[in-house]
């Protein structure tokens, strides 16, 4: 997979998909910043980018995913996938339904996924360096050059969605002693059910990341 690095860029996820648009990438690439001047997270805020932290995207063509994948839930397969690279590293990193990296109580980054033609756009904002006030960072000294190609060959492992997702609903209960935002409302998730395609059952209705 080509590896394109950058010191400074506006945002990683949105030069992968004007690439992707322009017909500029066919295959899977992977775009690194060390510093992200204009980054996108959840529910289109702005990701605050400090430099030196982590802040990537890799573009994934859709038939090198698993099968059994729920592609509405497919930002908490890569989550996940990326959390087992930090755990290897010796982090107590988690992952709070449905995008977010967290150790112990302070957010530390999170990812988010668009589906642009025939690939899935993954991206991560990480901090490794430094954080904003009220945020976290990660618990232990990575290299990002290594860690990014561990993720990039745990994705070639084509890891089925069941395997996955049977450890993260041990560790989902992590998640129930915090909120989510869904439509502009802040819902709690201490009494959320996590059901077999990543979706939560809240008052018995089902409830998707899409993100």
């Amino acid at each position: 997979m080509e590896i394109a690095y950058y010191k400074s860029i506006d945002s990683t996820h949105q030069l992968l998909i004007s690439e992707i648009k322009k017909g500029l990438t066919s295959r899977s690439k992977c775009i690194v910043a060390d510093m992200q001047t204009n980054g996108i997270g959840s529910r289109g805020n702005s990701w605050i980018g400090q430099y030196g932290n982590l802040f990537m995207s890799i573009c994934v063509e859709l038939k090198q995913l698993p099968n059994d994948l729920p592609l509405q839930s497919n930002s908490i397969y890569f989550a996940s996938l990326f959390k087992d690279i930090l755990s290897e590293e010796g982090s107590k990193t988690w992952v709070k339904w449905p995008n977010d990296f967290y150790v112990e109580d302070k957010k530390i980054g999170g990812i988010i996924t668009t589906k642009i033609s025939t690939f899935i756009v993954c991206s991560i904002g990480l901090n490794i360096k430094q954080s904003p006030e009220n945020f976290g960072i990660l618990d232990v000294i990575v290299c990002k050059e290594e860690i990014i190609n561990k993720f990039i060959k745990k994705i070639k492992k084509f890891i089925s969605w069941k395997k996955v997702f049977s450890k993260y609903k041990i560790e989902f209960q992590k998640s129930k002693n915090f909120n989510f935002h869904n439509q502009d409302k802040i819902i709690s998730l201490k009494d959320a059910e996590l059901d077999f395609d990543g979706s939560l059952i809240i008052n018995n209705k089902k409830v998707y990341s899409l993100r």
